[in-house]
């Protein structure tokens, strides 16, 4: 479920923002982008996430503003005398110009930004204190696809609604299909035998009866049906039910897809067929919304 969360805080000087931002996904997905020498956070972001969350694709970023805090920079020198060596070789080898210092200075791990925060309990409370704040960000996030959430129950009931009322109107055609069936190969027989239906052909009503009750068996879509109307009864439970439902919803989604399938391939109504093909439209629909379910 797409969602957006800010949370800001600081501690000691230091300021910084959280942002958090989750798209769809089928499981619970995080990339994380954490300012240098504060890498170890990822471990406990790992960890809490799924406290609250159980599916989405999320990007967590954290920013930080040091403005406020008393910096010391150290110069790496090792790194540096390695970088001017390779520099000097490549401009004698291949030609190219001079290194410039500000280049150099910028290549990470040259220069480094020395943590004020010596002691152990001051790291200790500025992780409390970061994480705390990312604590808030996820609860934000949480409340906007909660939002989100109850607008997209209307949707869903919306097309629950759509697929039981096709199912009941399938049902309906479906009771027709043995007189249909019944007419129609009476129709075709007397085209072929240029008369009364098997009059003087030696096709008895007995065995016209029992042609058409193989063919309505072989299109009987009763179990279908009932298996659909399961489905849907199943999906609406699932609702009511709350929690991480969604691919439990997702799983059902494929059932009922593949009812509608069965059923449009049994079919031998044109009325009965452009029903199951509306079946699998809404159920595609449906679908498409119940990705967005936690």
């Amino acid at each position: 479920m797409t969602a957006f969360a800010r949370q800001a805080g600081g501690h000691e000087g230091l300021s910084w923002s959280w942002e958090l931002k989750s798209v769809n996904s089928k499981g619970l997905e995080l990339r994380a982008r954490l300012p240098q020498g504060f890498e170890a956070l990822d471990a406990q972001l790992r960890q809490r996430l799924p406290k609250k969350l159980t599916r989405g694709s999320l990007q967590i970023n954290l920013t930080l503003d040091r403005s406020q805090q008393e910096q010391e920079v150290r110069l790496n020198e090792a790194v540096l005398t390695q970088l001017l060596a390779e520099a000097k070789r490549l401009e004698t080898e291949q030609g190219l110009a001079p290194a410039r210092v500000d280049g150099l200075l910028a290549i990470k791990g040259v220069v480094e930004v020395i943590d004020p925060l010596d002691g152990e309990e001051a790291k200790e409370a500025r992780e409390a204190a970061l994480l705390a704040d990312f604590d808030a960000a996820v609860d934000s996030l949480v409340a906007v696809r909660r939002r989100e959430g109850e607008h997209l129950l209307g949707l869903i009931n919306g097309f629950l609604g759509q697929l039981l009322s096709l199912t009941q109107e399938a049902g309906d055609l479906a009771a027709t299909q043995p007189e249909t069936l019944k007419q129609r190969l009476t129709e075709q027989l007397n085209e072929l035998l240029g008369g009364e239906t098997g009059q003087g052909q030696g096709l008895t009503p007995e065995r016209l009866a029992q042609e058409v009750a193989l063919l309505a068996a072989k299109a009987d879509v009763r179990e279908e049906l009932d298996r659909l109307a399961g489905h849907i009864a199943a999906v609406s439970d699932l609702l009511d039910e709350g929690g991480a439902v969604g691919r439990r919803l997702d799983f059902l989604c494929q059932e009922l897809n593949r009812e509608a399938n069965t059923l449009c391939s049994k079919s031998s109504d044109m009325a009965l067929t452009r029903v199951g093909l509306s079946l699998k439209a809404t159920v595609d629909q449906l679908r498409e919304q119940i990705q967005n379910v936690e």
